[in-house]
Parts: structure tokens; C-alpha cells; sequence
């Protein structure tokens, strides 16, 4: 063969050799630094992440620079150590709901799943105040239709089993289902975060929590937005030494001590919360805590009750109100299997010592400040609503108790 026919057939391979380097996502890795290059046709990205992960995720730097990458299949990224995660565009999660349905990595409670598990000592995950992930949540809110608890719906980041870490400067958009899971972590700080998960259509964007802690401890949340259908922040089984300050809450239903006590005879906790410096706008409440009933009906995630524990030592100070839909401060035992009713004086999950207030100003659209309903086989000592005289309502001033043990504060005007 003349050489001319081999120079031209080796610049034909190697042309299709390059053209397949571009298509797939890549990594490039200088010293400690993996940067990440997304496809350009689409492809799945989440195999460089992945390999990313692998090559600098010990004593490393993560660098996710390009606009777009294209999240197709589940991503697992634990174990890792000291290393900087930078985000400074959009990570978009796939549309094959069936495999996602299917493949979600397991949270460990509740049956529920995630997209993507994230866990390891002294990560800093820096999103620069544009680095975010879209979950193309407008899909599942359709598919789901209003159900509670949609069978396979993926939560959009889980961080696991982490210590010493911070999360900075993302934005999450259209999660799939609750933004963020912590769980068994310690001393990790999130903050400057946004969220926004709400329905373009009539179908309602249900169970977008902001996040959910479960069996973690030195937990601060810090300068959060968050546009919601459900939880703002929701603090769930063996949460302890949690802050919240300094955040927005659009909708919603404002911050959240449970739902507790859901999985019949398991003893969990929550202790030791602080939620202050918080403007609520358009909220269903300021604060509020829930647990299952003493009666199991159905099982997790849609069913479940006969949970023991408590729940104890938790503040909601220096609120500002703007048009609550319903309650400043709410109470309720009466959590039940969808569509069950009845059994709300069952409950043995002891609540004890919260307190809304000093500091609680605005607004609300309804009659009733607050509605305390706690299990008659486990009254509630040491609730207080202190200062809400600053608190403008509609009409009367009602402030509705079962089961409440010496008030500190207030006086309760009738009966839940």
C-alpha cells in the first residue's frame, strides 16, 4: 500500500477516534485536579463523574465547568476525603422514569431512593451561587398526580455518612422528589442554598421537601431559599443539635419536626433544635411538629404509626410572617395511613419543652394562631407561645389545645 493511502487511512481512524472522545464525556487530570468534559450529543455524563470521583476523590479537586451535563443512571460517591467538588453548571437528571423508578440507590428508610449518594470526610461542594441540579421534576409531579410518597420518585442528593463537611452556592430546581436526605452524618454545614420545586401545571408538586434529616448531629442550615410545595426543612428520626437561621421560605409548610413515628415499636428522636432569624412568605405555618399515631395502618411509605420516642428541646424564635396560610405554631398526633382517620389520642411519642417565640412578628390569614393536638396517652408539658402579641390575624385570635400540660404563655380558648 502507498504511503499516501496509509497517512490518509490513519487521519481517517484517528478522526473517528476524536469524534468518539467528544461525544462521550471525559476526564481530564492534572496533577490533583479531574475536570470533567461533558458529551456533546447528549450522552450520559454520569460515567466520567463517576471516574472523576475514582481518580481525585481522595485529597482532590472536582471540577464540573462545562453548562450542561446529562445525568442518565444512578451515581455512588462514598469514601471520599478531603476534596472540593465544584460545580458551575447544570447537572439535568434523565427522563426514563421507569429506570430511575427501578434504580434509585436505597436511602435506608421509608423505602425511598435517590439518585445520587454523596458521603466522605471534609467535602467542600461549592456550587458559586449558579452550580445546579435539575431534577426535571415537572415529569414525576405529572406522573405522580397528587399520590403522597409516588412509589420510586428518587430524591435528588443524599449526603451519607459524612463529617466535617460544607455545601455552598447550589441550586436545585425541579427536584424529583425531596431535594436533599442527610443521614448518618456529623458537623456538616449547609449554606447559600436555593431551591425551587413547584408545579408549571395544575398537578401539585407534592413531597418536594427542601431536606430531610434523619440520624445525624451538628447539622447547620444557614442563608436558604426555598420555593416549595411541602417541607421547607423537615428534621426526622435521631436528628440532634440541629440550626437552622437565616433563611426565606416561599409556601410550603415551613420548618418541620418529623413526620416521627412512623415505624411501629421503633424507638427515635428528635432533640435539641434552634430555627431563627426566618422569613416566612405565603407558609402554611411557621413551625410545626407531627408524629404517626399509636395505630399502625398500612406500611412506609404511605402507612405506618405505633412509633415511640420523643421529641424535645426546640425553639422557633425570631420568625417574620407574611401572610401564613394557616398556623404560626402547630401540633399534631394525628398523623394516619392516607385517608384513615381517627386514633389521634393513641400516640406514646413523647413531645415536651418547644417554644415558638420571642421574636415572632406578621402575619396570618386566619383566625387561629395556633392548634396544638397532642396524643391524650402522651400529653405535652412545656409548650410555651411567648410574644405573639406582635402577630396580626383575621378575626379572632384563637389558640386551640388537646392534651397541652400548663401552657407557658398563653391560654388555650378551646378544644382542637
Amino acid at each position: 500500500m502507498a504511503l499516501s493511502s496509509i497517512l490518509s487511512l490513519l487521519s481517517f481512524l484517528l478522526y473517528f477516534i476524536q469524534l468518539d472522545v467528544v461525544f462521550s464525556g471525559t476526564v481530564q487530570k492534572e496533577g490533583t485536579i479531574c475536570t470533567v468534559r461533558s458529551s456533546i450529543n447528549g450522552s450520559d455524563d454520569a460515567p466520567a463523574i463517576l471516574q472523576a470521583f475514582q481518580m481525585c476523590g481522595t485529597n482532590g479537586v472536582i471540577q464540573l465547568h462545562d453548562p450542561l451535563y446529562h445525568i442518565e443512571t444512578v451515581m455512588n460517591t462514598t469514601g471520599l476525603s478531603n476534596v472540593q467538588i465544584d460545580l458551575n453548571g447544570t447537572m439535568l437528571w434523565g427522563t426514563n422514569l421507569t429506570y430511575w423508578r427501578a434504580s434509585g440507590l436505597p436511602l435506608g428508610y421509608d423505602n425511598f431512593t435517590t439518585a445520587w449518594v454523596l458521603g466522605g470526610d471534609q467535602i467542600v461542594f461549592d456550587g458559586h451561587g449558579v452550580g445546579t441540579f435539575d431534577g426535571n421534576g415537572q415529569l414525576w409531579y405529572n406522573l405522580a398526580n397528587g399520590v403522597s410518597n409516588f412509589p420510586g420518585r428518587p430524591i435528588s442528593l443524599m449526603i451519607s455518612n459524612s463529617t466535617n463537611s460544607h455545601y455552598t452556592g447550589i441550586r436545585f430546581v425541579q427536584s424529583q422528589f425531596w431535594t436533599m436526605a442527610i443521614k448518618d452524618s456529623e458537623d456538616v454545614l449547609l449554606e447559600n442554598i436555593y431551591i425551587n420545586s413547584t408545579s408549571n401545571n395544575s398537578v401539585p408538586a407534592r413531597n418536594t421537601d427542601g431536606v430531610d434529616t434523619l440520624f445525624s448531629n451538628r447539622i447547620t442550615f444557614r442563608n436558604w431559599t426555598v420555593v416549595n410545595g411541602d417541607d421547607c426543612i423537615s428534621l426526622k428520626a435521631n436528628s440532634t443539635n440541629i440550626l437552622i437561621q437565616d433563611s426565606v421560605f416561599h409556601g410550603g409548610l415551613g420548618v418541620s419536626i418529623g413526620s416521627i413515628g412512623q415505624l411501629n415499636g421503633v424507638f427515635e428522636m428528635i432533640q435539641s433544635v434552634t430555627a431563627e432569624r426566618i422569613l416566612a412568605i405565603g407558609s402554611r405555618y411557621a413551625g410545626y411538629v407531627k408524629t404517626w399515631t399509636g395505630v399502625q395502618q398500612g406500611f412506609p411509605p404511605n402507612g405506618g404509626g405505633g412509633g415511640i420516642g420523643f421529641a424535645t428541646n426546640i425553639t422557633f424564635r425570631d420568625f417574620t410572617l407574611q401572610n401564613l396560610t394557616e398556623n404560626v405554631a402547630m401540633i399534631t398526633q394525628c398523623t394516619s395511613f392516607e385517608g384513615a382517620t381517627g386514633d389521634c389520642d393513641t400516640s406514646l411519642f413523647q413531645l415536651s419543652n418547644i417554644t415558638w417565640g420571642p421574636g415572632i412578628t406578621g402575619s396570618i390569614q386566619t383566625d387561629t394562631l395556633a392548634t396544638m393536638q397532642c396524643s391524650g396517652d402522651a400529653p405535652c408539658p412545656g409548650i410555651s407561645l411567648l410574644g405573639f402579641n406582635e402577630v396580626a390575624s383575621v378575626g379572632a385570635r384563637e389558640i386551640k389545645c388537646s392534651n397541652v400540660v400548663d401552657p407557658v404563655g398563653f391560654n388555650c380558648t378551646g378544644p382542637t
